[in-house]
């Protein structure tokens, strides 16, 4: 059994957000956690709260109610790139730059690690 999380529309760059999420991808839940918890980098907040979020909805997905965090595994973790907030930046000799403002969809995936 799996469950997931998704945060759409986060407002910094899907780049920045790789950089994390590539640390806890196949770890378990309580080893990822910890990961997260002190990695110094802005993004890692908002991924720990999804993969809270995802170990919340597998508890509520399973008929037992009670799971043992330290049996899930985080199965799948990917970023993949939201619409883009154009900006215009001023330029020399009246032009303009364009900024684009990145964003991004986060997907966290829990499953219960296989018996042996």
């Amino acid at each position: 059994m799996e469950a997931k999380a998704i945060k759409r529309y986060e407002g910094t760059s899907p780049r920045k957000m790789r950089l994390v999420i590539d640390l806890i991808r196949g770890k378990s839940v309580g080893e990822a956690l910890t990961i997260l918890h002190f990695q110094p980098k802005h993004a890692s907040k908002t991924a720990e709260q999804v993969l809270r979020s995802a170990i919340s909805n597998f508890q509520n997905k399973d008929e037992g109610g009670r799971v043992n965090t330290e049996e899930l595994i985080v199965k799948e973790c990917f970023v993949d790139g939201a619409p883009m907030m154009k900006r215009i930046s001023p330029a020399p000799m009246g032009r303009a730059y364009r900024i684009l403002k990145r964003s991004h969809h986060l997907t966290i995936v829990v499953a219960q690690r296989k018996k042996k």
